[in-house]
Formats: structure tokens, sequence, C-alpha cells
């Protein structure tokens, strides 16, 4: 067990490396820019160490056009707009993929998506009693990520909010007209210890602790007791959850901070944490403050690989480790070195998410072609041969749609936030967002029948294929130019690119016959409509 003494060093080591990013560096813009490409070449030497062990070899780089479509999914969440395109497909500059990126990293677009990819892995699949929440969370992720605050001092705020939780409100805030609000992670949980222990080892430290929540796991090192001590952190001070009521107008105490009873049990375990470390618990203790302070210490050897790893697998489809610090024979461990040195970066740079996304992107790895003849065996996506296709995820996917068919929100990106839930109108995108969730494995991906059906025979996709509500559509129903180039800015408009020969010449060909109904234009919105439900559209390839 630690001294209070000893607990006070652990709290003081935290609380430097809570700095703001901005105390990280002095240095000038060009040797930032020098470093992070210097350190980009490092994550590719080890990528590569290992490829040629294994006897494969690399994809070629992916062309401009591609590298651009890609980037600006992963980075301001939906596909370029038609005048970046070609303002980025013309520019010659030796530097220009480092311009660009800089460009989409201070888009307004890049902290809202961000806060939404986060808030999809903090919170999960929620529910009707939960949704709510949503938007005051992403909010409070768009403040903090546009500010570039430590994802540390993000995680630790997170929490410890349920020492002073608020309830959801609309109206008058940042994401969707919502307040900001950290408190969504504990409703999402129910405010149970045992969900709330579960989900903080599983989400912030990648560790699948509630394996033994109920009984010892055969195949994982984490005991009963193990989970139910790390639970103990919550236990006592869960105040927004009704109490069992033990008599008539009488409910049952809170336990004691610290301290829980296993379930069918008469055994109380103390706060542990998962290194065996026993915090002092004295009078007045804040369990949920000690842990935070634990789970975002810089000599914890679990938080940086865990969020290190999110972030990969969110720009590569595939997990470095996978499941992070539980090897299996199923799930060998191939870049550990690549983790460590990419975790120890994020610590320096004071757990900086964008330093660590600008390292990602310019990578060779990242910026490889996705396509090739032979199909991709799992052992080569662990390698990174090349980019796997990854599935958008639903508010990727929504946005590209709307960027596609000349859909604009009024006030910006937030107005297209607003989920539904208790107190919230039904809108496009809330609606849409219920129809598609984010898959685990993005490599992997998935649609439905429903899904499937839902584009193309929805009222969502009709209406934005209706020229009287899509004036990009209008303007090329009305313009006097043959329908070859029409169908050329409808490739650029929906896929980024340019059409093939093959494709121009069968296209031309049904859009100048009339299709079945003889009629151009309609035959002309019939190919809009298939390049929209197409899987190189709502692939990020």
């Amino acid at each position: 067990m630690v001294t209070s003494r000893s607990y006070g060093w652990i709290c003081l080591a935290s609380a430097l490396f809570l700095l703001p990013a901005a105390a990280w560096s002095q240095e000038t813009d060009e040797a930032y820019r020098a470093r992070v490409l210097s350190f980009s070449k490092k994550v590719d030497a080890l990528i590569y160490a290992r490829q040629k062990e294994a006897g494969v070899k690399p994809a070629e780089p992916a062309g401009h056009g591609t590298f651009f479509r890609r980037v600006n999914i992963d980075l301001v969440g939906r596909i370029p707009e038609l005048t970046d395109i070609d303002d980025y497909l013309s520019d010659d500059s030796a530097d220009k993929r480092w311009t660009w990126v800089e460009r989409m990293l201070a888009n307004p677009r890049y902290a809202p998506h961000l806060a939404a990819v986060f808030r999809a892995q903090i919170l999960g699949s929620l529910n009707q009693m939960t949704i709510g929440f949503q938007p005051g969370f992403e909010s409070f992720l768009q403040e903090r990520f546009a500010k570039e605050v430590g994802y540390d001092k993000i995680v630790h705020e997170i929490l410890t909010t349920g020492n002073t939780m608020v309830a959801p409100r609309f109206g008058g805030g940042v994401a969707g007209g919502a307040p900001s609000n950290p408190a969504a992670f504990f409703f999402a949980n129910e405010n149970k210890p045992e969900n709330l222990a579960a989900a903080t080892t599983r989400v912030f430290l990648g560790v699948k602790l509630e394996c033994a929540q109920c009984h010892a796991h055969p195949f994982a090192k984490w005991t009963r007791d193990q989970f139910w001590e790390f639970a103990a952190f919550y236990s006592g001070r869960s105040r927004f959850a009704p109490r069992p009521v033990v008599a008539p107008g009488k409910v049952a105490a809170l336990p004691k901070a610290g301290e829980i009873e296993i379930p069918g049990t008469k055994k109380i375990v103390k706060a542990k944490f998962l290194d065996g470390v026993v915090p002092p618990m004295g009078e007045g203790a804040e369990p949920q403050n000690m842990l935070a302070d634990w789970v975002v210490s810089p000599k914890n050897p679990y938080f940086a690989k865990a969020t290190v790893d999110f972030v990969w697998s969110s720009f590569f489809g595939v997990s470095i480790l996978e499941p992070i610090l539980e090897p299996s024979e199923d799930s060998p461990i191939t870049h550990p070195e690549l983790l460590d040195m990419l975790a120890k970066e994020f610590v320096e740079s004071k757990y900086n998410v964008t330093h660590l996304i600008r390292i990602l992107v310019h990578t060779e790895a990242y910026q490889r072609a996705s396509g090739g003849k032979e199909k991709l065996a799992r052992e080569d996506y662990d390698l990174f041969v090349r980019m796997p296709v990854r599935g958008m995820t639903p508010e990727q996917l929504f946005d590209s749609v709307a960027e596609a068919t000349a859909m604009k929100p009024a006030t910006g990106p937030a107005s297209m936030m607003v989920p539904m839930g208790f107190g919230v109108p039904p809108n496009s995108r809330a609606e849409f967002l219920t129809k598609f969730v984010s898959q685990d494995r993005r490599h992997e991906t998935q649609t439905s029948i429903l899904q499937a059906l839902y584009l193309m025979n929805g009222k969502f996709l009709n209406e934005r294929l209706d020229p009287t509500k899509n004036p990009a559509l209008e303007r090329l129903l009305i313009q006097p130019t043959d329908n070859a180039k029409k169908i050329r800015s409808l490739y650029m408009m929906v896929l980024s690119r340019q059409p093939r020969a093959e494709e121009l010449t069968r296209l031309t060909n049904y859009v100048d016959a009339g299709g079945p109904t003889k009629d151009a234009g309609k035959a002309l919105t019939d190919v809009y409509w298939a390049l929209l439900n197409s899987g190189e559209f709502m692939l990020n390839h």
C-alpha cells in the first residue's frame, strides 16, 4: 500500500503533465514541420522493417486525388469540395500535402468531426434515455479539441464530472445548439460502478476488464476481485442514480467511499488500481478524483497506448495491437515497438491529439494506395501493406452525401449535429444517423439490407435528387453543354475524380438515349443516383 506522501507525489507528477500544449514547444513552424516529418519517417521505418521480415512489399503511393479525398474524409469528415479538388490538383508545390493538411486542421469542421469520432468511442451506442446528452458532450469535446487541450485533461474532466453532474439542456450552445456538458459518460453507463469500471478500462485503458465481472475468465489475466476493486472507485459517490428502497420512506445508505461489496457474496473489497496500488482513503477522500489522476498519469502503462491505438485505428481501420495489451494466438503482437514509440511521443506532446494525427497522415503507410489485384489476407492488414478500404462513419457518410448534393447547413457544420432524442426535434441528419451505426472493424464494414434500402429508396436521398432542392443538379440539367461534360461534373461532385474512358462512354450513351424513359434529364439523375449508391462513394479508400 502506498503512503499518503507517495500518493501525493503521484498526483504532483500528474499535475506537471497537465500543462497546456503550448508549453510543450517554443520551436518555429519550420522546425516543428521538420520534426513531425522526421517522426513520420521513423514510423514508416518500423513498419517497413516488419514487412521486410515477412517478405512482403508495400503498395505504391496513392495518387494525389485519392490522397486528397481520403484525408478530407478523415480530417473534416466529408468528401472534398469541388473548388478544393481543382486547387489541390493544380498545386505543383513540393510541400502541397503539408500545406493542405494544415488547412484542413484549421477548417471549422475539423474539431466537430474529431469530437464526433471520440464521442462514438467514449459513449458507444446511445439509447433514447441517453441520446439527449450527445450534443452537449460533443460540444464539450469540440471546445477542447479546437483549443488543442491535452487529451489527458479532457479525460480527467470526463471522469470527475460525476461529482458535479448537470442534466441535459438544449438551445444556445456550440454543437447543434447544446451547451458544453461532459456528463454523458456517466449517464451512458447508468451511473453504475460496474458499468463505469468496464467502460473506463475499455475506452481509456484498452483493457477488457468486464470479462472478469462475474467470474474468473479462463483466457484473461484479470480476476473477479480486480474488476470489483476497480469498480470501487465509483462506489459511494454515485449521487445521480436512484438508491433502492429498504423500508417505507427509507432508502439504502451510500456505501463507504472506495469500498464495494461483490454481488452475491459478503465480500467487501477496497479500491485498487490495475497496477495493484491501493490509494489511501482518508476522511473526505474523492475516489473518482484519485482514479482520474491515475488514469491520465504519464506513468500509467495503459492510457497513452490505448489512445494512440484508437487514433491509429481510426485512420487505418486496423488496430496496432488487437486487443491492446491482451495478446493471444489469435491476435499476435506485430508492432509493439511502434506503439511504444508513438505512445512516448504522445505523452511528450502533452497528449496533443492533433500532433499525433499530423504524424500519422504524413506517413508513407497512410499515403499508400488501397487498390491491388489480390485480396488482402488478415496478416497483410496487420502489416499495413496497403491502405485498407474503410467504411465511413455514419457522420462522414451523411456529410459526404450533403456535400455531393449541395446540401448546406444554415449556420455551419454545427447545425447538423443534433441527434433525435427527448426534447430534440427530428432532422435529416438525426434520422440518417439512427439508421447507421459505427463499426469496430471499419475495414470489414457491411451495409445491412435496411441501410441499403434507405439509401436507394429512402425519402432523404430522393429529396437530394430533386432539382428543386439540389441547386447543383438544377444548374447541371439546364447547362447548354454535352452530356459527357455533365457526367464528368457528376463524377467530380460525387467520387472526386474524373470518369475512366470506358465509364464515360457507357454512361454518355445511356444519357444520350434518355434511359428507359427516353428523358435525358431523368437519365442523368439515374447516373447521379448510381454514383451516390456506389461502394466507391460510401467507402474511404
